[in-house]
């Protein structure tokens, strides 16, 4: 085959991987389909090559409506885990994930197919994220496509990534796009492996590995007050025009819950913000025809649920002033250092000479600093580092507080003397 060329830039164009080398295999969805894909995987030999597709934008839940796995002398199975979940539950796909316990499983950005991995039961012993080790080794393009088009010479379409994965049946389309995805994710794997290698930082990766894997299940933390990240909020000059998209937001994603429909497409942000806008200008006497005013209101799902949206605001008008919501939201564990200059100068000082010297560290390693060390684990040192400002105590300080040996290794003795 000739190569091909860019003809603009002089360079080799990647090469397009348009459909799997096996083809696109039927999707599974019987028990004794499920059964069969156990056994194969089982006995495959290797790591195994693990994607989800979400519907994201959709639905009000994260999770899981197909699962991708792919395995040397396995080939490439897809999994329907709706198919397997009994009415008002998740699918239990335990025994698939038994059967390939011993592998080491590969994902892309394992935070965001982990979750939703651990609902059906799916949780690894090991891992391998190559969206991860690509950071660590400092590549400006981390995405699936953009390593592939690096490590392998091979591109790959994206033109489904944000598609509808809820929707039954899948189009053939989509299961090519979504088989694709793990098609190349084991050669990638040995391809950054020696990339880490060489740059002596596979140590770091496999202390990433493993926490990301032993954190496999743990819940997603709880919003403080997450209306108020509703879009157009900061335009609000009352806490009563607060109160009204406090309850516009609740009914709103009561409604979604009920429906499994993205908050989104129930109601938009900026409906819920117009709306409180509206009745602060009115003086908070809003009508029926004030609400159908706000043009996000007259589409078709929040028009047929209009008398939802009218209760919302009346409770929201009827609330007692003491039950308002406070202008601003009140401050949870340690405050923004942008407010300290002013209000904790010790804190500020040592914050302005830790927090230079970390970003001055990840750049001589050639890695995000946020991979280096969390932000929020220099924040905490700063505010209130421990008594003896010893490295030991330093190490045991971070330690506690699960940042991993290989960055203690190497940020405690820089920041242990600007203490």
């Amino acid at each position: 085959m000739s190569e091909v060329h860019d003809t603009d830039a002089g360079r080799p164009l990647p090469e397009p991987v348009r459909a799997p080398a096996e083809g696109v295999p039927p999707v599974v969805r019987t028990d004794r389909e499920l059964a069969h894909t156990i056994e194969a995987l089982r006995a495959g030999s290797g790591p195994v090559a693990l994607d989800t597709e979400r519907a994201h934008g959709f639905r009000y839940t994260g999770r899981a409506y197909l699962i991708q796995l792919r395995r040397e002398g396995s080939g490439t199975h897809l999994v329907d885990p709706i198919a397997f979940a009994d009415a008002g539950s998740r699918a239990d796909l335990s025994p698939l994930s038994e059967a390939i316990a011993d592998a080491e499983w590969i994902v892309h950005a394992a935070t965001q197919d982990l979750p939703c991995l651990a609902e059906v039961g799916m949780v690894p012993r090991r891992l391998f994220d190559t969206e991860l080790a690509g950071r660590l080794l400092g590549l400006p393009r981390v995405a699936l496509g953009s390593l592939i088009e690096v490590a392998l010479g091979k591109s790959l379409a994206k033109e489904h990534s944000a598609a509808d994965w809820s929707r039954r049946p899948l189009p053939e389309g989509w299961l090519n796009y979504a088989a694709l995805d793990v098609e190349l994710l084991i050669p990638l794997r040995d391809w950054v492996d020696e990339q880490l290698r060489a740059a002596h930082k596979d140590a770091w990766a496999a202390q990433e590995f493993a926490h990301l894997a032993a954190h496999a299940t743990d819940p997603a933390p709880v919003r403080t007050e997450p209306w108020r990240r509703t879009s157009g909020t900061h335009d609000l000059r009352t806490a009563r025009g607060l109160a009204v998209v406090r309850e516009l937001w609740i009914e709103r994603d009561r409604l979604a819950s009920e429906l499994d429909k993205a908050p989104g497409r129930v109601l938009g942000d900026r409906a819920i913000s117009g709306l409180a806008a509206a009745a602060e200008a009115s003086g908070f006497a809003p009508t029926r025809d004030s609400l159908r005013a706000v043009e996000g209101f007259r589409w078709r799902i929040p028009a047929r649920y209009e008398s939802n949206w009218l209760a919302a605001l009346g409770r929201a008008l009827a609330l007692p002033p003491r039950e308002l919501p406070a202008k601003r939201l009140r401050a949870e564990g340690i405050p923004n250092p942008k407010s300290w200059p002013t209000r904790f100068p010790d804190a500020a000082e040592r914050w302005s000479r830790i927090r230079p010297a970390t970003m001055d560290l990840a750049e001589q390693l050639a890695l995000p600093v946020e991979n280096l060390i969390a932000p929020d684990a220099v924040r905490k040192l700063a505010w209130e580092p421990p008594p003896s400002g010893s490295a030991s105590s330093i190490d045991a300080f971070w330690a506690a507080d699960e940042v991993r040996p290989w960055q203690r290794q190497l940020v405690v003795p820089v920041v242990t003397p600007l203490l």
